[in-house]
């Protein structure tokens, strides 16, 4: 292993689990060539871990073996690293507030930022771009209606908010109420028709 190599593995020992690791974040270290070229043949090697082009993860080493980092962790770090609104996918939502039993099978997420795949050893997140309005009320309970009513669409989405409206707190209700304005049309007029 190089002397570069070993410099890069030093300087992510020091990072939380789930920290993205990038060239230009490691430039201090020698030009950038020589920084990809060793991010690559670390990944090559194990020792770090390819999220997606240009983006590398460090391995979580325990008692049990190497993993890749918690998909939890590695979104948190994304979103405080990069300050974009990244919030779990409808269907998430749905399968959380019992309105629907199907489970998601893959990861998804929405963000504000730009959509893009991160690959955890055998496990691939999807962070998809989504309008502002599946975003707001972003780490609220009535945030997370929206997106499952968002993800259920227009034709059973009344239903499911006369449903859902009776387990949340007259708090939550003029949350989401406040966010009508922003909603599109279909789901605007059910939500400003709840009573507090």
């Amino acid at each position: 292993m190089t002397a570069l190599s070993t410099r890069i593995l030093e300087v992510t020992k020091e990072l939380p689990e789930g920290a993205p690791i990038a060239a230009k974040a490691l430039l201090h270290l020698g030009k950038r060539a020589a920084v990809d070229q060793a991010l690559s043949r670390l990944a090559e090697r194990g020792k770090l871990l390819r999220a997606r082009r240009g983006v590398y993860l460090r391995p979580v080493e325990s008692r049990f073996g190497v993993r890749a980092p918690s998909v939890e962790k590695v979104v948190e770090e994304t979103k405080a690293r990069s300050g974009e609104t990244i919030v779990s996918s409808g269907a998430a939502a749905a399968n959380h507030l019992g309105l629907t039993t199907q489970v998601p099978v893959r990861q998804v997420y929405l963000t504000s930022g730009p959509s893009r795949e991160l690959h955890l050893g055998k496990q691939v997140v999807q962070l998809k771009h989504a309008p502002l309005w599946q975003l707001s009320l972003a780490n609220r309970r009535a945030g997370e209606v929206v997106r499952a009513l968002a993800w259920l669409g227009p034709k059973t989405a009344e239903r499911a908010l006369r449903s859902v409206s009776q387990k949340l707190t007259p708090t939550e209700v003029r949350e989401l109420k406040s966010a009508a304005s922003s909603l599109p049309t279909w789901l605007a007029r059910p939500v400003s028709e709840l009573h507090v």
